[in-house]
Order: structure tokens, then C-alpha cells, then sequence
């Protein structure tokens, strides 16, 4: 799979063509395992539907299968939830109420607005600097928070890539909410999954979805709904740009010209041309072999 910079088109893995009326395992070539509902054949290319309603795909080569099977692995327990009590007055389903001290500051502290920003700039900086194609990268960003320099997830992933806290420390990133630093580090983390998952661009980003300990649990991407319609929708708007990418490559191009071919013009006949004059007989032989014999 070429996912360094410059790469050429369309990304991705492989299946068969049939229909599936349960969930099944599709095996590609490269080990990797793809848990889908149904799937239907798109010419070299096969769609496997990661949900059973269909809103979630990927398209894949159809060479790159090795075999299809049935998902037999019992499907995960349900966390329980505790039942729920309706607190007295006066607590809250944690415990008393205790007033929030005057001083304290909120949790997630969103910077003041800053300068704009050139963001496609600063993409493009970070794909350069570790080797990626900028439209994987925008799609990434698309995905994670349309291009929003100060979103918050309900999680706590902060900023044009939704750094984690603790990921952002890891990555050295003292500010998620500074875009060129946020794309840095979000763009050099993606290139480690990359390298971590051989270059299993669906691993890869399952991992930087729901983290890599859950791609390890299950050999791929987590039976979460989320994290199959994220991976899902980056792959196709990557897939959407390179064919899209192709296209106006292939219109651009100079048409080959046709030249109509030329008749070979006829010679005119020429008054000074002598006519095919016949062989000359070789009379000696001729006589030679008339001559009847003579007798003794």
C-alpha cells in the first residue's frame, strides 16, 4: 500500500464479490482481517459494508482476498450499567452535593482566538516532514474536526486532530490548540501507526481512532460502530480525491492527434516508356530439339 508522498491513487485492500447474510471475516493477503456485514462487487473492486444498514464502507481490490469465512467469535459482552436511582434532594447520583470552590478553573481551558491561520500550509509542512500524502492527512483532519483549530471531543481530544492530553504530551505538543503543532504531532503520530501496522493504512487509523490496544484486542478494527464509520469515511474521501485527482490528469492531457492517411500518388504513365519486350528463344536449342534423327 503507498501511502508515502506523491503516492499515486487510490488506496486500498481486497475482497470477493458475493452477497453476505451474516457478519464474515474477509482475510487479505497482507494478514489483516476486515469484519464486515454484507459486501457486493464494484468491477476490480469489491464494497464491504462494515454495517448492517450499510451507512459504512470500504472499497477494496478484489485480488488482495485470500479467503472469506464466518465471524464465529462470540460477539462482546455489554458493559453493565448500574441501575439507576433517583438521588434524594439535596445529591446527586454521585453523592452529596459539594459547592465548587470560588478560585477553580474549568478543565479544559480553550485558548483565546488567535491570528488565522494558513492550515493548508501548515499540512502540507507536516506530510513533507514525515513523508505522507497531504490528502490522507486533510482527510484525517476532516474526519476528526472539520478543520476546527479549538474543538473539544466530549472525550477531551483537543484541536485540529484531536489530540489526547497524555498522546499530546507524549508527542511533545505543550499547546494541542497551536494548529502547526497539533498537525505536527498529529501527522507524526499517524506515521508511527503506519510503520507500527506495516503500512495497514485501515489498522492505522482503527488505531488512532480507538488506540492500538483495542486493534490488538481484536485483530483489526473494533466492533464500534464509531470507529468503523471513522475509517470508513476517511477512506472514501481519500479515494474521492484521487479519483477526482486522476480525472482532471487524464482531461489536462494533449490529445494524440490523428493524421489521415496519405494515398500513394499514381505515377503517370510516360510516352518514352518502352514495353515489356519477351524473352528471346534460343533458336540453337530449339532447332536442336526439332532435328529428327538420323539412321545409320
Amino acid at each position: 500500500m503507498n501511502l508515502i508522498k506523491n503516492s499515486g491513487g487510490a488506496i486500498l485492500l481486497g475482497l470477493l464479490a458475493a452477497s453476505a447474510s451474516a457478519t464474515d471475516i474477509a482475510t487479505l493477503r497482507n494478514g489483516f482481517t476486515i469484519r464486515h456485514e454484507s459486501r457486493a462487487p464494484l468491477g476490480v473492486t469489491t464494497r464491504l459494508f462494515l454495517t448492517s444498514d450499510g451507512s459504512s464502507f470500504v472499497d477494496v481490490p478484489t485480488a488482495e482476498i485470500i479467503q472469506i469465512e464466518h465471524d464465529l467469535s462470540p460477539p462482546p459482552v455489554p458493559k453493565q450499567e448500574p441501575a439507576s436511582v433517583d438521588p434524594a434532594p439535596g445529591q446527586t447520583a454521585a453523592g452529596p452535593t459539594v459547592p465548587a470552590p470560588v478560585n477553580a478553573s474549568p478543565q479544559l481551558a480553550v485558548p483565546p482566538a488567535t491570528s488565522p491561520v494558513d492550515v493548508s500550509r501548515v499540512i502540507n509542512e507536516a506530510s513533507g516532514r514525515y513523508q505522507l500524502d497531504p490528502d490522507l492527512v486533510n482527510s484525517v483532519i476532516r474526519a476528526e474536526s472539520g478543520f476546527k483549530v479549538h474543538a473539544i471531543s466530549p472525550k477531551g481530544a483537543q484541536g485540529l486532530m484531536q489530540l489526547m492530553p497524555q498522546t499530546a504530551n507524549k508527542l511533545g505538543v505543550p499547546n494541542a490548540f497551536d494548529p502547526a503543532a497539533n498537525v505536527d504531532g498529529g501527522t507524526r503520530y499517524l506515521r508511527e501507526l503506519l510503520e507500527k501496522y506495516n503500512y495497514d493504512l485501515i489498522k492505522a487509523l482503527a488505531a488512532y481512532n480507538a488506540g492500538p490496544q483495542r486493534v490488538e484486542q481484536y485483530g483489526g478494527v473494533p466492533p464500534y460502530r464509531e470507529t468503523r464509520h471513522y475509517v470508513a469515511s476517511i477512506v472514501r474521501d481519500f479515494n474521492r480525491k484521487k479519483l477526482a485527482q486522476q480525472k482532471a490528469a487524464t482531461a489536462a492531457a494533449p490529445k494524440p492527434q490523428t493524421q489521415k492517411p496519405t494515398q500513394p500518388r499514381k505515377q503517370a504513365k510516360s510516352a518514352t516508356t518502352p514495353k515489356p519486350v519477351p524473352a528471346p528463344v534460343n533458336t540453337q536449342t530449339t532447332a536442336k530439339k526439332m532435328t529428327p534423327p538420323t539412321g545409320n
